[in-house]
C-alpha cells in the first residue's frame, strides 16, 4: 500500500539533498519518480530543484502535475520538495494520489517558520501523513536544531516580518530551541 510521507527538518538538514537522492535511487532501479515543487520556490530557477551541496534536477511545478499520467501509472513515486509551501487543498490532492491511485508521495519541507508557527502545508502534512520522519541537523552549540531562525543581517535574528522570504544560508539558520529563544545565531554571525 502506498503512503504519504512527510520528512521534515530545520534549515540545513539536507532535505533537498535527500529528495534528490531518493529520485536518483528510483531511476537507478528503472522506476520513474516525478519531482515536484511549489511555484513560489524560484531560488534556483523555475523548474529546478537544487541542494546546497550541489545536487540538482529538473522538476515540474505542483500546479503542472499531470494527474492523468499519475492515474495511468506513469510514475512509481511523487517527490515534493519545499512542501511547507503547499496549501491545504494541495496536501489533500496528495492524499488522493496515495489513496486513489496507490502511488507513494514523499514530501520534504520545514515544519515551522522563523517565528515557530506551522506553515499551511506542514500543518496539514503533520495531520494527514501516514509516516512522519525528522531529518536531523545540529545547532552551532551541538544540540539538535529544531527551530528555523531568520538572520537580521546585524549579528542576530528577527522574529518579525512576512512568513515567506525566500533564502538559504544567507537568510536562515537552524538553531536549538534555547538559542532560537535567546536570538543567538552563534559566533559566526555575531558582530
Amino acid at each position: 500500500m502506498a503512503k504519504l510521507y512527510f520528512r521534515y527538518g530545520a534549515m540545513s538538514s539536507s532535505k533537498t539533498a535527500n529528495a534528490l537522492m531518493v529520485k536518483y535511487n528510483y531511476g537507478e532501479r528503472g522506476q520513474n519518480a516525478l519531482l515536484v515543487k511549489p511555484a513560489i520556490d524560484v531560488r534556483d530557477g523555475v523548474r529546478t530543484v537544487k541542494s546546497r551541496c550541489g545536487l540538482s534536477s529538473e522538476c515540474v511545478l505542483f500546479h503542472e502535475m499531470d494527474i492523468a499520467a499519475i492515474k495511468r501509472g506513469d510514475y512509481d513515486c511523487i517527490i515534493v520538495d519545499e512542501a511547507q509551501f503547499l496549501s491545504k487543498d494541495e496536501v489533500q490532492l496528495l492524499t488522493d494520489i496515495v489513496d486513489e491511485y496507490n502511488v507513494p508521495v514523499i514530501c520534504y519541507g520545514l515544519r515551522t517558520d522563523f517565528q515557530g508557527n506551522f506553515f499551511e502545508g506542514s500543518h496539514w502534512l503533520m495531520a494527514w501523513a501516514d509516516t512522519i520522519e525528522e531529518i536531523k541537523t545540529i545547532c552551532w552549540c551541538g544540540r539538535k536544531a529544531i527551530c528555523n531562525a531568520r538572520l537580521d543581517g546585524k549579528g542576530g535574528i528577527t522574529k518579525v516580518g512576512e512568513q515567506v522570504v525566500l533564502g538559504a544560508n544567507d537568510k536562515y539558520i537552524g538553531l536549538c530551541r534555547k538559542h532560537w529563544r535567546l536570538g543567538d545565531p552563534g559566533p559566526d554571525f555575531r558582530n
